[in-house]
């Protein structure tokens, strides 16, 4: 069984909404686990601290999810064309696996939401790469043999699936968007399955 890592910050639901569709995808292939993990927010005053266990919603990731996972799939809004802190700063506490090449060779996706059609989707994904590209990974974007990147009108990139949720967060994810959402995820299951196969 695979075991594909879905982790995302979500600060107004639209990334959580691309995180249960790009899971959706991922289980839809047969032999793949999808694990759906985020991460607690950031408090400006330093003595604050989140609760151990999220109020609602899917645990928060610990480095052994990261660990034990065969792919990965990263999704943040975004932040003047960068991820948000939060997933930032997870990711910055990162270093004993990068020392350890835990993540090398395993493949990986990328997947935001913006308030504004030219809000910095396409710079969003290409920096939630970056960190990713130094632990090894094999990043997988989307391919124009998925019809969708073509036609829709809203979000997605060849760099990861994107959504437009307007300024108000009150667009919902489009039919494009929901297709490409499920595309990554199994694009990235179809992957991790033949890398952990042997299999080119």
């Amino acid at each position: 069984m695979a075991r594909i890592l879905i982790l995302y910050y979500s600060r107004h639901g639209s990334v959580r909404r691309m995180a249960d569709l790009v899971a959706r995808g991922v289980a839809a292939v047969s032999g793949c686990e999808a694990v759906v993990r985020t991460v607690p927010e950031i408090s400006p005053v330093s003595e604050a601290t989140a609760p151990g266990v999220p109020t609602d919603g899917p645990p928060y990731a610990d480095l052994d999810d990261l660990r034990a996972c065969d792919g990965l799939l990263l999704g943040s809004p975004t932040r003047f064309g960068h991820m948000a802190a939060p997933l930032k700063h997870f990711l910055e506490t990162t270093t004993p696996l990068w020392l350890a090449g835990a993540l090398a060779g395993k493949p990986a996706g990328v997947f935001t939401s913006t308030g504004s059609l030219h809000g910095g989707q396409e710079a969003t994904l290409l920096s939630m790469s970056l960190p990713l590209w130094h632990h090894g990974m094999l990043l997988v974007g989307l391919p124009y043999t998925q019809p969708e990147l073509s036609t829709t009108g809203s979000g997605g990139t060849p760099y990861g699936a994107s959504h437009l949720a307007g300024v108000r967060n009150d667009r919902p994810v489009t039919a494009e968007e929901k297709a490409l959402c499920l595309g990554l995820g199994e694009r990235v299951a179809h992957i991790a399955q033949r890398l952990i196969a042997g299999s080119p």
